[in-house]
């Protein structure tokens, strides 16, 4: 069972972790190829919604996944690589828990009344909240794979 977990876990983080690649290595460099904002960001919170979908689903099993992983180790004997790991995704948790919640928020309600200078500021706000969780997040790799 602890190796499903652990496999689970693994998934879910590269789902995360793929999926900021795809937006921040692909998708935002690509999107300038439509010449009109409205279009640029109508795409961007289209890709964005199935994405944050994945996210939530990412966040509850790393959450699921890292208690039962953690419940079946001794903390004390744990290595530090699982404790860096475990408080840079809380920390991730926190960034992706916010930026959902107030920069997303807005993104959605600027390109709803087709106010485009404010929903590319939005749009900018996100990707710098998704550039520090990808740093983030291989920083947490680095901890796994560098600190065991």
């Amino acid at each position: 069972m602890y190796t499903l977990f652990k496999f689970f876990h693994l998934v879910a983080a590269v789902v995360w972790l793929g999926g900021m690649s795809f937006m921040l290595l692909a998708l935002r460099p690509s999107l300038p190829v439509l010449e009109a904002p409205p279009q640029r960001l109508k795409l961007l919170v289209t890709v964005l919604r199935r994405f944050f979908a994945a996210v939530w689903a990412a966040v509850g099993v790393l959450l699921l996944s890292g208690t039962y992983i953690y419940g079946h180790a001794d903390a004390q004997a744990a290595p530090l690589g699982w404790h860096l790991m475990s408080g840079i995704g809380v920390l991730m948790f926190l960034v992706f828990g916010h930026l959902y919640f107030s920069p997303w928020r807005r993104l959605q309600q600027a390109v709803a009344a087709s106010d485009w200078p404010a929903a590319a500021g939005c749009a900018t706000l996100i990707a710098r909240l998704v550039s520090v969780n990808f740093v983030l997040g291989w920083l947490a790799v680095a901890a796994i794979v560098f600190l065991v």
